[in-house]
């Protein structure tokens, strides 16, 4: 006799985020991959498309909570295991991850967070003899929280100890301190608008910042906001918009992009008037480049090439925004600390210097060339430039003004650079405040 037709189980509601995030979030610590990769484009994770706008927003909230509180949740969670996470299973510490921080930060049912947290273990092969486990610490989670969220307040633990140690000897142990709790916060939204920023900050309703930029707190999808359809704005953090206007008025130069993708600061540079040589060597970043131009009915010359190789020039003003190790964007990107390390940081600034010299060559005599770089590690910022200076004689420091940055003196170093740390810009309401780590020079050439 034919066996009944069954129906196949309906999944449960909120399971499938956060399967995602705990499979997102396994890619980052266990295989390496960058988180943004694995939220978009050719290696977005398949089960994306199927989620709802909502489930969505909750799985990206689950991956990158865990990943800014990554070093404290190891370290309470590690107090309710004797022996450590199990090695056999590593699935085990990730579902632990997702299912404390849904406990501890956000506003989802206790039953639920362990329930389905449990589930996703079953569901593995591997982690599956260890539910109990799962359910057990998540239960002693639940019983402590109080107790575990006042510990949490340290977030120097949420920095690798070798790059927290570099931040120290940088900048001091205060001022490393605050830099970890800024990076422990989700960042507002940054806009670059094209004009009327007033107009688009009530629109949007966010704020005005005084380096122009629209800050707000808007959620959902970038692509459904006022006014990104018709081309208003870009996204791009507040600091992010500064080192293009160090070089000035640009109408009518022309002027080269080098590194450029994904495309601000042409942006930028095409709307104040200047005739742009956009240049990237990766040419899916490029494409990226050219659609974000045409959206913004802003027009570039886009040239996929390696900067080290590309014949061009003289230009009447370079921007470099050089390859760098990204630890000042942690904010926006909690996976950079745990995908970095010191080696990442020698071979990017054994780099730096040959893109230096390279746009030091394609400058015209009396042109202006900005450099700059997304990260806190001197040896990327001010160091390159004190090396340049004294292999490039006829290259010049030409001091920035604390005006050219909205009157914040707290941005520019004592050598005349620009400086921005991730603690800047408080704001009572951290929701509201802090700018990506950001190093720019601006340098002449002689006649």
């Amino acid at each position: 006799m034919a066996r009944p037709r069954t129906s196949p189980q309906p999944e449960v509601p909120g399971l499938a985020a956060r399967k995602i995030a705990a499979d997102i979030l396994d890619g980052v610590l266990r295989r390496k991959l960058a988180l943004d990769e694995q939220l978009s484009g050719k290696a977005a994770h398949p089960g994306l498309a199927a989620l709802a706008d909502r489930d969505r927003a909750l799985m990206r909230r689950l991956t990158a909570t865990a990943l800014r509180r990554l070093g404290t949740l190891r370290h309470l969670l590690g107090s309710y295991l004797e022996k450590g996470f199990p090695a056999e299973a590593p699935r085990v510490e990730t579902i632990l991850l997702i299912g404390a921080v849904q406990i501890l930060w956000l506003d989802v049912p206790d039953h639920a967070a362990v329930d389905l947290s449990v589930r996703l273990a079953q569901a593995d092969r591997h982690a599956a003899r260890y539910a109990g486990l799962v359910n057990a610490v998540l239960r002693r989670v639940t019983q402590n929280r109080t107790t575990l969220v006042g510990a949490a307040a340290d977030a120097s633990r949420d920095t690798p100890q070798w790059l927290f140690a570099r931040w120290t000897k940088a900048y001091g142990r205060d001022t490393a301190r605050a830099i970890a709790r800024a990076n422990g916060h989700e960042p507002a939204l940054d806009l670059t608008v094209k004009d009327n920023a007033e107009v688009w900050a009530e629109r949007l309703h966010g704020r005005v910042l005084p380096t122009g930029s629209v800050r707000t707190l808007a959620q959902g999808a970038i692509s459904l906001l006022p006014g990104f359809a018709e081309g208003a704005w870009w996204v791009q953090d507040a600091a992010a918009s500064l080192p293009a206007r160090l070089i000035g008025d640009v109408r009518g130069l022309n002027v080269a992009d080098l590194c450029a993708a994904p495309g601000g600061k042409t942006a930028q540079l095409a709307l104040a008037g200047a005739r742009v040589t956009a240049v990237d060597r990766a040419p899916a970043r490029l494409n990226r480049l050219r659609d974000n131009l045409e959206r913004l009915a802003l027009t570039a010359d886009c040239v996929a090439a390696d900067v080290l190789e590309w014949q061009a020039g003289p230009f009447d003003a370079i921007l470099l925004d050089a390859p760098c190790s990204s630890t000042g964007t942690i904010r926006r990107h909690p996976d950079v600390p745990w995908l970095k390390g010191e080696a990442d940081i020698a071979a990017l600034s054994a780099l730096q210097p040959k893109l230096l010299d390279r746009a030091a060559a394609m400058l015209k005599p009396g042109g202006t060339m900005v450099y700059c770089v997304c990260s806190l590690e001197p040896e990327e910022g001010a160091g390159q430039i004190a090396a340049l200076l004294g292999r490039e004689r006829a290259l010049a420091r030409r001091p920035i003004m604390a005006a050219e940055v909205a009157g914040h003196a707290e941005f520019i170093t004592p050598d005349g650079d620009l400086r921005t740390l991730p603690h800047q810009l408080p704001d009572p309401d951290p929701r509201w405040g802090g700018i990506d780590g950001f190093y720019a020079a601006r340098l002449v050439k002689a006649v």
